[in-house]
């Protein structure tokens, strides 16, 4: 009879443990969706913004600009003096560009503390190999439904880690700061961005045969935002 009741109680704990499981992953994955589906509210937008970029191997001063993004992947840095549209296969400065399409599976990854608030924490893997992207961590202020936080692995730009900071643009769910941390064998900042500078400003150029792994890290201030004027796709094709 003990043995039986034993055997009984084990049965209820394993079935109380599989369905915590469940239930936290399927919370997990909802929270996933909250933030994809406000992301999809936003289908484009220009945006004043300045840029300070900090990256081991060059040397380039703070540039003023305008950035263009159309929903899903279509992003052109347009600055002062000179204009640059970032290559596809080239990291984008938005937080679009982190989250993954299509089917994905998303993980329960605890929590942990940003600035003192405490956040959820989800990994998400997608399910197709077609894209960049194969896996993105998030950190996620539940409350607020904005990710604070996103790390995520490429296939050619090794991890891209983004910390967001939200103010002026919080209705809009869209950050007043974002900093983008680079760790990638080699990463080319666009000749826009790099070019027609002083002499005394000039790119310092990566040493020759330094197969190190380059840190670096690009800050983006977000002055001013029109979201969903109806961008056309012409605004993004390439004029060289």
């Amino acid at each position: 009879m003990r043995s039986v009741m034993r055997v009984g109680v084990l049965w209820v704990m394993l079935s109380c443990i599989s369905i915590q499981s469940y239930a936290q992953a399927d919370s997990a994955a909802v929270l996933f969706e909250n933030l994809r589906s406000r992301l999809d509210v936003i289908k484009d937008y220009v945006a004043d913004v300045r840029i300070k970029i900090d990256i081991s191997f060059m040397k380039v001063p703070p540039l003023d600009g305008k950035l263009y993004f159309k929903a899903p992947d279509k992003m052109k840095l347009e600055r002062k003096g000179g204009v640059s549209i970032l290559p596809k296969n080239n990291v984008s400065l938005t937080l679009n560009s982190m989250f993954p399409t299509g089917g994905v599976t998303v993980i329960d990854a605890g929590r942990d503390i940003i600035n003192g608030k405490t956040v959820k924490v989800i990994k998400v893997i997608p399910l197709e190999d077609a894209g960049q992207i194969i896996l993105t961590k998030i950190w996620v202020d539940e409350a607020r439904n904005l990710a604070l936080r996103t790390e995520t692995t490429t296939r050619d730009n090794g991890t891209v880690k983004m910390d967001l900071a939200f103010g002026n643009h919080l209705k809009l769910g869209l950050p007043d700061k974002v900093i983008v941390y680079l760790d990638v064998k080699e990463y080319k900042l666009p000749k826009g961005v790099t070019m027609d500078y002083d002499a005394s400003q000039q790119v310092k150029p990566a040493v020759k045969g330094d197969k190190k792994r380059q840190k670096g890290k690009i800050e983006i201030n977000y002055l001013k935002y029109e979201v969903n004027k109806g961008l056309s796709d012409k605004i993004f094709m390439e004029t060289n």
